[in-house]
């Protein structure tokens, strides 16, 4: 029960004494928590302003690219040439470009691959991969070889390669608001996806000899130049992702004539690639994707793959592309693709959800993606800006989760029987509609992610978690619920790093939750429990608006969703994105008052309860058998006044200095008087450093509860220690810090006041010998009920 302290205080209205005990006040801890952030932040300028829009200043170069690429199916190798025309819409004449050569990443002395850590251990060993991490890049030669770099004329141009990086020199600086063109022809071998762990490339099926490619970072491509930076020329080392700028394509893929391609943009020429049968799917999936429980049309069948899987090609076909407005191009093909597609209206227009995936990817694919494609879009435009692209790809292939515009490449494969567990439909359904969301975070609101990953993956981690409890309340999104951060935000501060890091600089092990987990559930708490749902969408669709088809800085978003929303956010910001301190409140206690009653009707029927309590004692339980035989007792001329005298009734003279008193009160405090409330001094710390809203549960004594809400401020001028008065007509019995787990609290056993014991379970188990297969998944169990034997396959995972 609470520790009950009834205090005199005040003059018209008292508190009982009978334990008069005045708490200490708490030592005063000075803090720079809730300061403005102030220099950390950029200072605003003309180019980007104080209120985090775009400053009339604001530019971006762009580059347009025509590409023409073909594949050879027997050697996994591309081949292309491009010309590319550059826009320099900055203010500074450009004496040099700076483009990315990606694929220069799988050299095997490549920075990327020298500079990753590794270490043997010494009882269970290391495997080749661990002795040497670039040994599947010796097999053949890997990244770009470049055969050509000229320009308009056709007169060779300077450049130079520094690893991932090439510089090309221009005969005569590139003037503002001038633009210049230059072609450069390359080759390069594409890699097995799965053995390198790289972000496009092959996947080979022995079963039936064929491929699947995906391929992106695959052609050379101009690095962003901005006021932020200057030029983007960050090397690439395999974390920190891409930094890019818009330009309209143009890009023609040749590959064998059985093949089915997707990629970045709207098909050009589909009478020239499709058959008649195909041709017509096609058309008919135009009107498909509005009604629910609606089927994607298959464009390309099952059995159309399959056949094209045994027999082989007898020619070439170039599938045409054009993509306006992007940031990058990225394609898959296979004669493996079966091929669906819907056509759902998504702010007033029509835009297409496709699918491409082999017949290994079935059941899952042909049930969910295409839909789940839909879906996407669809709540994503919700909260952000109508989908301005005609297309949205998601494809099945050797990569676990890479995005690119209008096209991704998701994992998430059944089992070879066709059964599934239910974290491999989750998978899937978490994967597709992260990777089709990037199209808006980062395809069209374009951050730097070779420097912040966070402003795209935490963002659009937040935003999948809402669309995953759109498709299903009940599905698992545990990527933005506070209580599944804390393993993170309970390791040792050497262990993180700030949100606030390079990309390339974020641990390893902790990437995930640095750069989603921990920057969405932020984004989920300022919705749910800083801001509220109706300031925060407004201030994230403004950010949204703002920076569409623009280049935001982190400062940008900190600083538009206080200037939208009206709600000081800064000590947010540094404790959740600067810091590394975690969340850890404490309830130490609580104490109880109550203001004294001077009714002497109520007053001396509690000093009687009390003094009859007292007299209780177990000496005097025991004697009450012989209390008859006691002097008093056996002889009445022992009594006088004071045996008959009870000091607890009620006399006409305390009635009237009662009547007295309540004359001399207002109308408010002779309301006080007579409530009977009960105040509570909540004693709170705030252990781990991050100060966070105080929310507080009652559970009263007649059964109902209540909670009791408090910003984050109430810990503006002791962030160490506060004490907070809250005033209940009901007796509380029970007080819980934050119930709902809502403030990713690391420590909720000092969360309840009275403490609760918990019970420390065990089980009682029999002595097993052996071991065992792991168990099959509930669809397998339910087969071999019915005598279907499985088959083992393997599972691709991992996301982007």
């Amino acid at each position: 029960m609470q520790k009950i302290i009834l205090l005199a205080i005040g003059v018209s209205i008292g508190f009982t004494t009978a334990q008069a005990q005045a708490p200490s006040a708490p030592t005063q801890k000075a803090n720079t928590r809730f300061e403005q952030l102030g220099p950390m932040l950029p200072t605003p300028n003309t180019f980007r302003t104080a209120s985090g829009a775009p400053g009339k200043d604001y530019f971006q170069n762009r580059a347009d690219y025509d590409i023409k690429a073909e594949l050879d199916d027997t050697k996994q190798r591309i081949t292309a040439s491009e010309n590319i025309t550059y826009q320099n819409n900055s203010s500074d004449a450009l004496r040099y470009l700076w483009l990315q050569l990606d694929q220069n990443l799988f050299k095997p002395d490549a920075d990327g691959n020298t500079t990753e850590t590794n270490s043997i251990n010494a009882e269970r060993g290391a495997s080749p991969g661990q002795l040497d991490p670039s040994a599947a890049l010796r097999n053949k030669e890997y990244g770009y070889t470049i055969t050509s770099v000229r320009d308009a004329a056709g007169k060779a141009l300077k450049y130079t390669i520094n690893q991932t990086m090439m510089r090309i020199d221009l005969p005569t600086p590139l003037a503002p608001g001038k633009s210049v063109s230059f072609a450069i022809d390359w080759n390069f071998n594409i890699v097995d996806a799965k053995s390198v762990g790289a972000r496009s490339g092959y996947e080979f099926f022995p079963k039936d000899g064929n491929y699947v490619y995906e391929i992106a970072q695959w052609f050379p491509r101009l690095c962003a130049y901005d006021d932020a930076n200057g030029w983007q020329n960050k090397q690439f080392l395999g974390q920190g992702e891409f930094t890019l700028i818009f330009g309209n394509y143009k890009v023609a893929i040749t590959v064998p004539n059985d093949h089915v391609v997707g990629a970045s943009g709207e098909l050009q020429n589909p009478s020239q690639v499709l058959t008649a049968a195909q041709l017509t799917r096609w058309n008919s999936a135009k009107a498909k994707g509005d009604k629910p429980g609606e089927n994607p049309v298959q464009i390309v069948t099952p059995a159309e793959a399959e056949a094209a899987e045994k027999a082989k090609p007898t020619g070439k076909k170039t599938w045409i592309y054009k993509a306006n407005n992007v940031r990058d191009f990225a394609f898959a093909t296979s004669r493996k693709f079966i091929w669906d597609a819907l056509q759902p209206n998504v702010g007033g227009k029509r835009v297409w959800a496709m699918s491409l995936y082999p017949k290994e990817a079935n059941p899952l694919w042909g049930q969910y993606s295409t839909r789940l494609v839909a879906h996407t879009l669809r709540s994503y435009s919700r909260r952000t800006f109508d989908y301005p692209y005609p297309v949205a790809y998601s494809v099945h292939g050797p990569i676990g989760g890479m995005e690119y515009p209008m096209i991704s490449f998701n994992g998430a494969r059944p089992l070879a029987d066709g059964t599934y567990s239910q974290g491999t439909k989750n998978f899937l359904i978490s994967v597709v509609i992260h990777e089709v969301g990037h199209n808006f975070f980062p395809m069209i609101v374009n951050s730097d992610e070779r420097q912040w990953s966070w402003m795209d993956e935490g963002l659009n981690s937040f935003l999948e978690g809402l669309a995953c409890l759109e498709w299903d309340p009940d599905f698992p999104a545990r990527g933005i619920e506070p209580q599944y951060i804390v393993p993170y935000m309970q390791l040792d501060s050497t262990q993180q790093v700030p949100i606030m890091s390079s990309s390339d600089n974020i641990l390893p092990n902790t990437f995930g939750p640095n750069a989603y987990s921990k920057p969405a559930t932020a984004l989920n708490i300022l919705r749910e429990t800083v801001m509220g749902r109706e300031l925060f969408d407004y201030a994230f669709k403004e950010y949204s608006r703002r920076w569409m088809f623009k280049s935001p800085t982190p400062a940008d978003f900190f600083r538009t969703m206080e200037d939208a929303s009206g709600v000081d956010l800064d000590w947010f910001w540094k404790g959740w994105f600067y810091g590394v301190q975690p969340v850890d409140q404490s309830l130490v206690k609580v104490d109880w008052f109550q203001p004294a009653s001077q009714n002497p009707e109520v007053t001396k029927a509690e000093a009687r309860a009390a003094a009859q309590r007292r007299a209780n004692t177990i000496s005097k339980q025991r004697d009450a058998a012989t209390k008859d035989q006691s002097v008093v007792a056996q002889d009445s001329t022992m009594k006088d006044f004071y045996n008959s005298y009870d000091p607890y009734a009620v006399t006409d003279e305390d009635k009237k200095k009662y009547q007295d008193y309540l004359a001399t009160l207002t109308p408010d405090e002779r309301k006080l008087a007579e409530a009977g409330t009960n105040f509570y001094t909540l004693s709170l710390k705030n252990k781990g450093g991050i100060p966070m809203p105080v929310i507080i549960r009652m559970q009263f004594e007649d059964g109902t509860d209540s909670v009791a809400r408090f910003p984050a401020e109430i810990w503006r001028f002791n962030d160490v220690q506060i004490r907070k008065v809250v005033a209940t007509s009901k007796k509380v019995t029970q007080w819980t810090l934050d119930p709902y787990r809502e403030i990713a609290d690391i420590n909720t056993d000092d969360n309840s006041f009275p403490a609760l014991a918990e019970p420390s379970r065990f089980q009682l188990f029999k002595q097993q010998r052996g071991g065992g297969a792991t168990a099959p998944n509930p669809m397998q169990q339910q087969r071999q009920s019915q005598s279907t034997p499985p088959r083992p396959a393997v599972q691709g995972s991992g996301r982007n």
